[in-house]
């Protein structure tokens, strides 16, 4: 049984094709190819998170590819109020053919797959982001060509958006710098196991001289969904403080190559991971990114599910 949950689980051979898939199927603009893919397949959509760009893209995807996706949000099932993971795996892997699944924890996306029939799909976790990393390197492809040797440099906090850019570091053979302030350490261990694996990943507490020659800046919002509500005011300006010279601005864009991009899986806040010059210039690539996002959910969904490609 295959499942998409972590890059590094995932041969770089098979990560390859995905996107390849996904290539193919945004030339494939009509649909009346792949809208005859998955016929009577259905996709179970488990929402412990609220979500935009992951639900939208997964539902058009499966509706494009022939198929049917139908929602659960927490509320609407019993999955956290008592009734074990692992039933829940069950009694839906006799229901549809497909779980796609934005967790709280990542642990429960593993229980999951472990008693699931059918594939697993994480959509997010605390842990990593794999679909959306997958959607950032079709970007930078399509901007800059083979993401292969590219210098990627990620600013800012670290979470589960940077694990899943380490867990992709050496499938994609790509350099990663990362630039956040030494009190941060939410990615050492997955950051030490990639290096230990090959993976060219690099720590800079100098955003300036991260930036250096950069081919693609990166980052994220300092406050994860549920982080701002929870946190005082104090602990909150603590983290702004440390995270203000990181934010991703024109100064720091002129000291990259003149063709690099700025990419982010948004929701982005102008004036604190990123300034409004930059978001909103020409040089952003961050709706090519959020459009990718679609392709790249169909190429999961097909790679998963079918034999079909092109």
């Amino acid at each position: 049984m295959k499942h998409f949950i972590d890059l590094d689980k995932i041969p770089a051979k098979e990560l390859r094709k995905i996107l390849s898939l996904a290539k193919n199927l945004k030339k494939e603009k009509s649909g009346a190819k792949s809208g005859k893919f998955l016929p009577g397949k259905n996709l179970a959509m488990i929402f412990e998170k609220s979500s935009t760009r992951t639900r939208v893209s997964f539902e058009v995807g499966m509706n494009q590819l022939g198929g049917h996706a139908i929602v659960m949000n927490k509320n609407d099932m019993q999955l956290g109020k008592g009734e074990a993971v692992s039933d829940t795996a069950k009694v839906l892997s006799r229901f549809v053919d497909c779980i796609m699944i934005r967790a709280n924890s990542h642990q429960t996306i593993l229980e999951l797959a472990k008693h699931s029939s059918i594939p697993v799909i994480n959509a997010l976790s605390d842990f990593s982001h794999p679909c959306q990393i997958l959607a950032s390197i079709l970007t930078v492809e399509e901007h800059l060509g083979k993401i292969s040797g590219k210098k990627l440099v990620w600013f800012g906090d670290q979470n589960n958006v940077l694990n899943s850019y380490i867990h992709a570091a050496k499938a994609f053979d790509f350099e990663l710098r990362i630039s956040s302030p030494r009190e941060f350490d939410f990615c050492n261990i997955e950051i030490k196991k990639a290096q230990k694996n090959g993976a060219k990943i690099f720590y800079f507490e100098d955003a300036k001289k991260a930036a250096k020659d950069a081919d693609v800046l990166i980052t994220d919002t300092w406050f994860s969904m549920g982080d701002l509500s929870e946190q005082d005011d104090a602990l909150k300006q603590k983290k702004i403080n440390l995270l203000r010279p990181y934010q991703v601005n024109s100064a720091l864009m002129k000291l990259a190559k003149s063709h690099a991009i700025f990419t982010h899986c948004l929701p982005a806040y102008r004036g604190f991971e990123v300034s409004a010059d930059v978001i909103d210039s020409k040089k952003s690539a961050v709706f090519d990114e959020a459009e990718n996002r679609l392709h790249i959910q169909k190429a999961i969904l097909l790679w998963l599910m079918s034999r079909y490609v092109f």
